[in-house]
Protein backbone atom coordinates (compact mmCIF):
# COMPACT_ATOMS: atom_id res chain seq x y z
CA UNK A 1 0.00 0.00 0.00
CA UNK A 2 1.66 3.34 -1.09
CA UNK A 3 2.27 5.96 1.43
CA UNK A 4 0.97 9.28 1.43
CA UNK A 5 2.96 12.29 3.09
CA UNK A 6 0.91 15.05 4.83
CA UNK A 7 0.27 18.63 3.19
CA UNK A 8 -0.77 20.46 0.57
CA UNK A 9 1.05 18.73 -2.11
CA UNK A 10 0.64 14.34 -1.13
CA UNK A 11 3.14 12.30 -2.39
CA UNK A 12 2.40 8.63 -2.83
CA UNK A 13 5.66 5.91 -2.09
CA UNK A 14 4.84 2.79 -3.60
CA UNK A 15 6.00 0.00 -6.36
CA UNK A 16 5.10 -1.57 -9.28
CA UNK A 17 6.06 -5.17 -10.70
CA UNK A 18 6.96 -4.90 -14.27
CA UNK A 19 9.61 -6.00 -16.38
CA UNK A 20 10.75 -8.66 -14.15
CA UNK A 21 11.71 -5.63 -11.93
CA UNK A 22 9.92 -4.04 -8.57
CA UNK A 23 9.76 -0.41 -9.44
CA UNK A 24 9.75 2.02 -6.75
CA UNK A 25 7.96 5.11 -7.92
CA UNK A 26 7.14 8.77 -6.49
CA UNK A 27 3.55 10.06 -7.83
CA UNK A 28 1.00 13.33 -7.19
CA UNK A 29 -1.27 15.19 -8.35
CA UNK A 30 -4.91 14.51 -10.27
CA UNK A 31 -4.40 12.51 -13.07
CA UNK A 32 -6.94 14.35 -14.73
CA UNK A 33 -4.04 16.89 -15.07
CA UNK A 34 -1.28 16.70 -17.89
CA UNK A 35 1.13 13.60 -16.70
CA UNK A 36 4.86 14.85 -16.45
CA UNK A 37 6.70 11.84 -16.37
CA UNK A 38 10.29 12.82 -14.37
CA UNK A 39 14.02 10.80 -14.99
CA UNK A 40 16.71 11.13 -12.99
CA UNK A 41 20.04 11.03 -13.80
CA UNK A 42 23.33 9.31 -12.20
CA UNK A 43 23.77 8.66 -8.95
CA UNK A 44 20.58 9.43 -7.64
CA UNK A 45 17.20 8.85 -7.83
CA UNK A 46 13.53 9.80 -8.01
CA UNK A 47 14.78 11.66 -4.56
CA UNK A 48 16.53 14.16 -6.55
CA UNK A 49 13.03 15.54 -7.68
CA UNK A 50 11.62 15.55 -3.91
CA UNK A 51 11.66 19.64 -3.88
CA UNK A 52 10.00 20.23 -7.23
CA UNK A 53 7.12 17.34 -7.12
CA UNK A 54 5.12 19.60 -4.60
CA UNK A 55 5.81 22.70 -6.83
CA UNK A 56 4.36 20.93 -9.83
CA UNK A 57 2.07 18.63 -8.41
CA UNK A 58 -1.36 21.30 -8.58
CA UNK A 59 -0.62 21.62 -12.17
CA UNK A 60 0.49 17.85 -13.53
CA UNK A 61 0.06 14.45 -12.67
CA UNK A 62 3.66 13.61 -11.58
CA UNK A 63 5.16 10.67 -11.38
CA UNK A 64 8.63 9.75 -10.70
CA UNK A 65 10.44 6.30 -10.92
CA UNK A 66 13.79 5.11 -9.30
CA UNK A 67 15.68 3.03 -12.80
CA UNK A 68 17.05 0.23 -12.57
CA UNK A 69 20.30 0.24 -10.61
CA UNK A 70 19.30 3.14 -8.69
CA UNK A 71 16.96 4.86 -5.45
CA UNK A 72 14.88 2.07 -4.36
CA UNK A 73 14.12 0.00 -7.22
CA UNK A 74 14.88 -3.43 -6.68
CA UNK A 75 16.19 -6.08 -9.17
CA UNK A 76 15.73 -9.88 -8.54
CA UNK A 77 19.29 -11.51 -8.73
CA UNK A 78 17.20 -14.15 -10.47
CA UNK A 79 16.00 -12.00 -13.39
CA UNK A 80 19.76 -11.78 -14.84
CA UNK A 81 19.25 -7.95 -15.96
CA UNK A 82 21.97 -6.45 -18.40
CA UNK A 83 22.45 -3.33 -17.24
CA UNK A 84 22.08 -1.08 -20.26
CA UNK A 85 20.09 2.07 -21.83
CA UNK A 86 18.37 0.10 -23.82
CA UNK A 87 17.22 -2.34 -21.25
CA UNK A 88 16.13 0.79 -18.79
CA UNK A 89 14.63 1.87 -21.32
CA UNK A 90 12.26 -1.24 -21.92
CA UNK A 91 11.85 -1.67 -17.93
CA UNK A 92 10.44 2.24 -18.06
CA UNK A 93 7.95 1.43 -21.19
CA UNK A 94 7.02 -1.44 -19.20
CA UNK A 95 6.65 0.95 -16.26
CA UNK A 96 4.70 3.74 -18.13
CA UNK A 97 2.30 0.84 -19.73
CA UNK A 98 1.68 -0.57 -16.47
CA UNK A 99 0.48 2.58 -14.89
CA UNK A 100 -1.44 3.69 -18.19
CA UNK A 101 0.14 6.66 -19.35
CA UNK A 102 -0.24 7.11 -22.56
CA UNK A 103 0.28 10.75 -23.23
CA UNK A 104 3.26 12.54 -21.32
CA UNK A 105 5.71 15.61 -21.20
CA UNK A 106 9.05 14.48 -19.94
CA UNK A 107 11.68 16.13 -17.87
CA UNK A 108 14.78 14.41 -18.22
CA UNK A 109 17.88 14.92 -16.27
CA UNK A 110 21.62 13.14 -17.35
CA UNK A 111 20.88 9.78 -17.71
CA UNK A 112 17.04 9.92 -17.67
CA UNK A 113 17.87 12.10 -21.26
CA UNK A 114 19.01 8.39 -23.51
CA UNK A 115 16.43 6.75 -21.05
CA UNK A 116 13.42 8.84 -21.48
CA UNK A 117 14.33 9.64 -25.34
CA UNK A 118 14.47 6.29 -26.38
CA UNK A 119 10.68 5.78 -25.23
CA UNK A 120 9.96 8.78 -27.00
CA UNK A 121 11.08 8.01 -30.69
CA UNK A 122 9.53 4.47 -30.48
CA UNK A 123 6.27 6.53 -29.39
CA UNK A 124 6.13 9.81 -30.39
CA UNK A 125 2.79 10.16 -30.21
CA UNK A 126 2.54 10.66 -26.81
CA UNK A 127 4.98 13.09 -26.38
CA UNK A 128 2.98 16.46 -25.28
CA UNK A 129 6.45 18.66 -23.90
CA UNK A 130 9.93 18.09 -23.21
CA UNK A 131 12.09 19.54 -20.33
CA UNK A 132 15.91 18.79 -20.93
CA UNK A 133 18.01 19.48 -17.75
CA UNK A 134 21.23 19.09 -18.46
CA UNK A 135 20.29 15.93 -20.47
CA UNK A 136 22.13 15.89 -23.69
CA UNK A 137 21.21 14.35 -27.10
CA UNK A 138 24.15 16.41 -28.86
CA UNK A 139 27.84 15.54 -29.31
CA UNK A 140 29.06 18.92 -28.42
CA UNK A 141 27.15 18.85 -25.21
CA UNK A 142 29.65 16.38 -23.70
CA UNK A 143 32.08 18.45 -21.56
CA UNK A 144 35.64 17.58 -20.81
CA UNK A 145 34.76 15.95 -17.54
CA UNK A 146 33.61 13.08 -19.49
CA UNK A 147 37.93 12.19 -20.75
CA UNK A 148 38.35 9.36 -18.48
CA UNK A 149 35.49 7.89 -19.31
CA UNK A 150 36.14 8.17 -23.11
CA UNK A 151 39.66 6.57 -22.29
CA UNK A 152 37.19 3.79 -20.59
CA UNK A 153 34.89 3.39 -23.66
CA UNK A 154 38.15 3.37 -26.48
CA UNK A 155 39.96 0.55 -24.22
CA UNK A 156 37.82 -0.98 -22.15
CA UNK A 157 40.22 -2.60 -19.84
CA UNK A 158 40.30 -3.19 -16.50
CA UNK A 159 42.56 -0.84 -15.35
CA UNK A 160 40.34 1.81 -17.18
CA UNK A 161 37.06 0.06 -15.36
CA UNK A 162 39.17 0.81 -11.73
CA UNK A 163 40.37 4.15 -12.52
CA UNK A 164 36.95 5.33 -12.81
CA UNK A 165 35.45 3.96 -9.75
CA UNK A 166 38.46 5.39 -8.13
CA UNK A 167 37.66 8.67 -9.45
CA UNK A 168 33.70 8.89 -8.67
CA UNK A 169 31.89 5.92 -7.49
CA UNK A 170 32.30 7.13 -3.49
CA UNK A 171 31.27 9.98 -1.29
CA UNK A 172 33.21 12.76 -2.19
CA UNK A 173 32.73 11.97 -5.67
CA UNK A 174 29.67 12.85 -5.52
CA UNK A 175 29.28 15.83 -3.05
CA UNK A 176 31.71 16.75 -6.35
CA UNK A 177 28.67 16.43 -8.68
CA UNK A 178 26.65 18.01 -6.60
CA UNK A 179 28.92 21.19 -5.25
CA UNK A 180 31.11 21.60 -8.69
CA UNK A 181 30.05 25.29 -10.20
CA UNK A 182 28.04 26.00 -7.22
CA UNK A 183 28.46 29.45 -6.09
CA UNK A 184 27.02 28.93 -2.31
CA UNK A 185 27.31 24.64 -2.02
CA UNK A 186 25.62 24.90 2.00
CA UNK A 187 22.78 25.38 -0.29
CA UNK A 188 23.27 21.52 -1.25
CA UNK A 189 21.16 19.24 1.16
CA UNK A 190 23.59 16.87 1.98
CA UNK A 191 21.58 14.37 2.58
CA UNK A 192 21.11 14.55 -1.32
CA UNK A 193 25.03 13.87 -1.80
CA UNK A 194 25.09 11.16 0.77
CA UNK A 195 22.37 9.24 0.17
CA UNK A 196 23.52 9.04 -3.40
CA UNK A 197 26.82 7.31 -2.10
CA UNK A 198 25.19 5.15 0.39
CA UNK A 199 23.13 3.52 -2.24
CA UNK A 200 26.54 3.45 -4.49
CA UNK A 201 27.80 0.89 -1.86
CA UNK A 202 24.93 -1.90 -1.90
CA UNK A 203 26.91 -4.96 -3.18
CA UNK A 204 27.51 -5.44 -7.32
CA UNK A 205 26.32 -1.50 -7.68
CA UNK A 206 29.32 -0.40 -8.32
CA UNK A 207 30.02 -3.01 -10.99
CA UNK A 208 25.95 -1.61 -12.24
CA UNK A 209 27.47 1.42 -12.67
CA UNK A 210 30.45 0.73 -14.23
CA UNK A 211 28.70 -1.21 -17.20
CA UNK A 212 26.61 1.62 -17.44
CA UNK A 213 29.42 4.06 -18.25
CA UNK A 214 30.92 1.92 -20.64
CA UNK A 215 27.55 1.40 -22.56
CA UNK A 216 26.79 4.76 -22.70
CA UNK A 217 28.90 5.49 -25.44
CA UNK A 218 25.96 3.85 -27.33
CA UNK A 219 24.13 6.72 -26.44
CA UNK A 220 25.77 8.45 -28.81
CA UNK A 221 24.84 6.49 -31.60
CA UNK A 222 21.47 7.04 -30.81
CA UNK A 223 21.96 10.84 -31.01
CA UNK A 224 20.49 11.47 -34.57
CA UNK A 225 17.65 9.02 -33.94
CA UNK A 226 16.67 11.65 -30.86
CA UNK A 227 17.40 15.02 -33.26
CA UNK A 228 14.63 13.57 -36.09
CA UNK A 229 12.41 13.28 -33.00
CA UNK A 230 13.13 16.93 -32.03
CA UNK A 231 12.56 18.28 -35.73
CA UNK A 232 9.52 16.21 -36.97
CA UNK A 233 7.67 16.41 -33.80
CA UNK A 234 8.88 20.09 -32.90
CA UNK A 235 7.01 19.71 -29.16
CA UNK A 236 7.23 22.34 -27.24
CA UNK A 237 10.47 21.99 -25.23
CA UNK A 238 12.58 24.02 -22.44
CA UNK A 239 16.43 23.31 -22.21
CA UNK A 240 17.41 24.79 -19.07
CA UNK A 241 20.87 23.97 -17.49
CA UNK A 242 23.10 24.95 -15.08
CA UNK A 243 25.94 26.59 -17.46
CA UNK A 244 28.78 25.11 -15.01
CA UNK A 245 28.20 21.84 -15.09
CA UNK A 246 31.15 20.04 -15.99
CA UNK A 247 29.61 16.77 -17.95
CA UNK A 248 26.91 18.09 -20.02
CA UNK A 249 28.09 22.08 -21.00
CA UNK A 250 25.81 24.64 -22.82
CA UNK A 251 26.73 24.35 -26.48
CA UNK A 252 24.29 21.15 -25.66
CA UNK A 253 21.43 22.99 -24.49
CA UNK A 254 21.77 25.97 -27.21
CA UNK A 255 21.86 23.09 -30.03
CA UNK A 256 18.13 22.10 -28.99
CA UNK A 257 17.09 25.10 -31.18
CA UNK A 258 19.17 23.68 -34.15
CA UNK A 259 16.56 21.39 -34.60
CA UNK A 260 13.72 23.00 -32.96
CA UNK A 261 13.77 26.68 -33.54
CA UNK A 262 10.78 26.88 -30.86
CA UNK A 263 13.16 25.10 -28.29
CA UNK A 264 13.37 27.46 -25.12
CA UNK A 265 17.09 27.39 -23.83
CA UNK A 266 17.87 29.13 -20.30
CA UNK A 267 21.59 28.77 -18.50
CA UNK A 268 21.55 28.79 -14.70
CA UNK A 269 23.63 30.23 -12.73
CA UNK A 270 25.11 26.38 -11.19
CA UNK A 271 26.12 23.06 -11.86
CA UNK A 272 24.76 19.70 -12.80
CA UNK A 273 22.34 19.66 -10.05
CA UNK A 274 20.25 22.34 -10.61
CA UNK A 275 17.47 21.59 -8.63
CA UNK A 276 19.28 21.90 -5.61
CA UNK A 277 19.60 25.47 -6.06
CA UNK A 278 17.17 26.66 -8.73
CA UNK A 279 13.96 24.40 -7.97
CA UNK A 280 11.83 27.19 -7.66
CA UNK A 281 11.96 29.13 -10.60
CA UNK A 282 12.64 25.94 -12.65
CA UNK A 283 9.06 24.63 -11.20
CA UNK A 284 7.80 28.78 -12.78
CA UNK A 285 9.12 27.96 -15.97
CA UNK A 286 8.18 25.10 -16.24
CA UNK A 287 4.56 25.76 -15.34
CA UNK A 288 4.85 28.31 -17.91
CA UNK A 289 5.67 26.82 -20.88
CA UNK A 290 3.97 23.19 -20.53
CA UNK A 291 1.04 24.27 -18.21
CA UNK A 292 -1.03 23.88 -20.98
CA UNK A 293 -0.02 20.44 -22.66
CA UNK A 294 -2.31 18.43 -22.91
Amino acid sequence: MANMTPGIASISYTFADVDGVRVFYREAGDRANPTLLLLHGFPSSSHQFRQLIPLLSEHFHIVAPDLPGFGFTEVPDQRQYVYNFDALAQTLEHFVDALGLTRYAMYVFDYGAPTGLRLAVKHPERMTGLVSQNGNAYLEGLGDAWAPIKAYWAEPSAENRQAIADAVLHLAGTRWQYEHGVSTPEAIAPESYTLDALLLERPGNKDIQLDLFLDYANNLERYPQFQRFFRERQIPTLAIWGKHDPFFIPPGAEAFKRDNPNAIVELLDTGHFALETHVDYIAKRIIEELGDVV
